[in-house]
């Protein structure tokens, strides 16, 4: 029967690498000429030793004596084909003194069952099967990884190669990092906007899935603000450069994408701290096994050493130990996983800050540019002393040397072209306001603190929003209002983050106490703290962090210069990347490329299924290995179950892996309920029974352990020779019930 179900196997993997070289033949595929390679030699060593099989030993009796030499030497044909890439790289760790690795164990291994079945002149299938499968699981691996690194390249295929400058009526293609900052380049439909710049000329539009994931596309038109990497679809644009090459969008993409392995998490210091041990320790085992058990029966027993039973087991021990698993599913998980966030249009900078966004329980925001859209309008001008014209002209020439969307909406409703000759002696005060020479008068525009400062008696403002005193020659003349406007999705945004697990909200701003209550209380957040300077805000997220429990983390979502000093304070700091400052940019460890507050959310459900993946790799790797080795070292395992051990672990644990690039589907788990589908109602209700049952969960758990742990124990009674003990009637009873409990926790775990 097991002669059947082998051969059964080797037709399957026939089969399989014929139909992955079929695949292969195709551009899309993404397969790589080694890896093309390699299932040539996985299908040459499959086809041979099927034949092999099928010929059995009987054919090589008509050679004679030399007959048993002859198989050997077309086994070790085979066993070459499919395995001398392995043994070459064992040798090459010895040499390196970086011995003892998954080559190693498994060179020993299938060498030493050779040896022993050239000993025994008996069956050399199994030591080349062991090989041929974990080729095989090798196989699935590199392309897993690769699969994974074509996703983050294509998604990152957005760096130009080339950018237009007409010259003499001609478009000529220059290197973009020879383009200087004002320059007027020119992007044809279908081609990849090389940096930062200003449209000009002309209306298109943009795809920015790369960017920002977002599948719609993007209108723009003389005067918008362009960032590199999107592609132009329909129109011709003429550009100006505001920013050079290596300081524009894609090129800090790029670098981050590329920077983010170098970022190891926890969970994959652990792994190769465990690796380290873990290897040398079952090598050691295997040892020890393989001469103490003997060594015992031969002394202490006066028993037969029963050589050739105990260095088989041993052998079988090092095949069913080798760590793959574990040290190829981890960071591949991560790498998955940032490549994911990435298709989402969420850059994460390594995997360290990904496990740090899992574990986010209170989500603290700037306002400006954040939850807001940092539009501001001037809306009201009151008790003014001059007119309301010239007010404002006063207030925008005055804010002409900031970037700040407050003098930026003031200049707007100026609307004439700012005359920077009118204007000297600027003293921008931060968190008061701005202090200007205009026209030879003394101009002062802030809040009611410069105000103050000034001496000036400020009237207060009833109305809601940003409001900007003005004090001309210290006499005050007046305050313009200024509003802001909410993000579409700010307040869905909270409602999210708080259904994702995020125990608590809070909004840190600079803004008056009346503004900033307004729109706290709109969006639905749990706690507001205005009218701060940067250096408050520094102060108040460290008493939010000594506050909070250990294990919990506080990210903070800023996107202005002058959060930079808090996203780098908070345990985790996200910036809002299309329209935050590069200085928000640069200190952050999570940047949302569409400034969407919805992609917070995301971005934690990414991060958390990431972990998920993390975890269930771990367990399922170090629990079927433990398992298998116990039953290995007592006699109850032989060869087949360490390749599943070894091989097959790893390629589920690969293939979970890959399911962390996918995150599409990921949104809110709490959906207003006349919105709420049937299987979003069962999804809650469960989560429900979860909570109640927790005490079940337990007890299923708990009895699933003894269980299994009975099962060890009559297999280890019979290990020692009881057989009176009716084992074969207690077994599988045990097996069974441990299934079952073990089975229905699962179910609500």
């Amino acid at each position: 029967m097991q002669e059947y179900i082998i051969n059964g196997l080797l037709i399957v993997v026939a089969l399989l690498a014929v139909i992955l070289q079929i695949i292969g033949t195709r551009p899309s595929a993404g397969m790589t000429k080694k890896q093309k390679v390699m299932l040539w030699r996985i299908l040459t060593a499959t086809v041979l030793l099927l034949i092999l099989q099928v010929l059995g030993a009987g054919a090589f009796e008509v050679f004679g004596a030399a007959g048993r030499w002859i198989r050997l030497a077309v086994f070790m044909v085979d066993y070459l084909v499919i395995g001398y890439d392995i043994l070459e790289k064992a040798g090459k760790g010895i040499r390196n003194g970086q011995v003892f690795d998954e080559h190693f164990l498994m060179a020993v291994a299938t060498l030493g069952a050779l040896a022993l079945a050239i000993y025994e002149n008996g069956d050399y299938l199994e030591a080349i099967a062991v090989m041929l499968f974990y080729q095989v699981g090798e196989w699935f691996q590199s392309y897993a990884v690769g699969k994974s690194r074509r996703n983050i390249s294509d998604l990152m295929d957005i760096r130009p190669d080339y950018a237009n400058i007409e010259r003499e009526g001609k478009l000529e293609q220059v290197d973009p990092d020879e383009v200087g900052i004002g320059t007027i380049i020119v992007v044809q439909p279908g081609e990849k906007v090389p940096i930062d710049g200003t449209v000009v000329q002309g209306e298109s539009t943009l795809n920015t899935a790369a960017l920002t994931g977002e599948s719609l596309p993007r209108e723009v038109k003389t005067g918008d603000e362009i960032i590199s990497g999107c592609i132009n679809m329909t129109g011709l644009l003429h550009i100006q450069t505001t920013k050079e090459f290596g300081e524009s969008t894609v090129s800090k993409i790029l670098d981050l994408v590329e920077n983010a392995s170098s970022r190891k998490s926890k969970s994959e210091d652990f792994i190769s701290r465990f690796a380290k041990i873990y290897t040398p320790a079952v090598c050691y085992a295997a040892l020890a096994l393989a001469i103490l058990p003997p060594l015992v029966r031969m002394f202490g027993m006066g028993l037969d050493a029963d050589w050739e039973t105990w260095i088989y087991r041993a052998l079988t021990f090092l095949v069913a130990s080798c760590p793959c698993a574990l040290v190829i599913s981890i960071p591949l998980s991560f790498f998955a996983g940032i490549g994911g966030a990435s298709k989402a249009g969420v850059l994460v900078k390594g995997s360290n800050y990904l496990e740090t966004l899992s574990q986010a329980k209170i989500v603290v925001f700037d306002k400006t540019g954040t939850l807001t859209q940092g539009v501001f309008e001037v809306n009201a001008i009151h008790h003014n002393e001059m007119d309301e014209r010239k007010l404002v002209e006063y207030a925008a020439l005055a804010e002409s040397a900031s970037s700040h969307p407050i003098s930026k909406s003031l200049q707007k409703a100026y609307g004439m072209e700012i005359d920077r000759s009118r204007v000297t002696n600027i003293q921008e005060l931060s968190g008061n306001g701005v202090i200007a020479t205009v026209d030879d008068h003394q101009v002062a525009a802030g809040n009611d603190k410069l105000m103050n400062r000034l001496g000036v008696q400020a009237i207060p403002c009833h109305s809601v929003g940003t409001i900007i005193h003005m004090a001309i020659d210290g006499k005050y003349a007046g305050h313009i209002v200024i509003s802001d406007i909410v993000k579409p999705h700010s307040k869905e945004a909270i409602q999210t983050l708080k259904s994702a697990g995020v125990r608590k909200t809070v909004m840190l701003t600079g803004d008056a106490k009346k503004v900033a209550d307004s729109v706290a209380s709109a969006l639905g957040l749990d706690e507001v703290y205005s009218e701060l300077l940067p250096a408050d805000k520094v102060e108040k997220v460290e008493q939010l962090i000594q506050n909070k429990p250990e294990k919990e983390k506080l990210a903070f979502v800023g996107d202005g210069i002058n959060d930079a000093p808090v996203l780098r304070r908070a345990d985790i700091g996200i910036a809002m990347g299309a329209m935050g400052s590069d200085a928000a940019i640069e200190a952050a460890d999570v940047v949302l490329m569409d400034d969407d507050p919805m992609q917070i959310s995301k971005a934690i459900k990414i991060s958390r299924k990431c972990l998920g993946i993390v975890y269930q790799n771990i367990v399922v790797a170090i629990g079927v290995k433990l398992a298998c080795l116990v039953l290995i070292a007592l006699g109850f395992a032989n060869m087949w179950l360490a390749v599943f051990a070894d091989v097959g672990v790893m390629i589920i644990a690969v293939l979970n892996a890959i399911r962390a690039l996918f995150v599409k589907n990921l949104q809110s788990s709490e959906i207003p309920a006349d919105r709420m589908g049937p299987r979003v109602r069962y999804n809650q209700a469960i989560q429900e029974i979860r909570g109640r049952q927790g005490a079940m969960y337990d007890i299923r758990l708990t009895v699933s352990a003894w269980c299994i742990i009975g099962l060890l124990g009559v297999l280890f009674i019979r290990s020692l020779g009881f057989r009176e003990f009716h084992q074969e009637k207690i077994i599988p009873w045990l097996v069974g019930i441990a299934l079952i409990f073990f089975l229905i926790a699962l179910m609500f775990n």
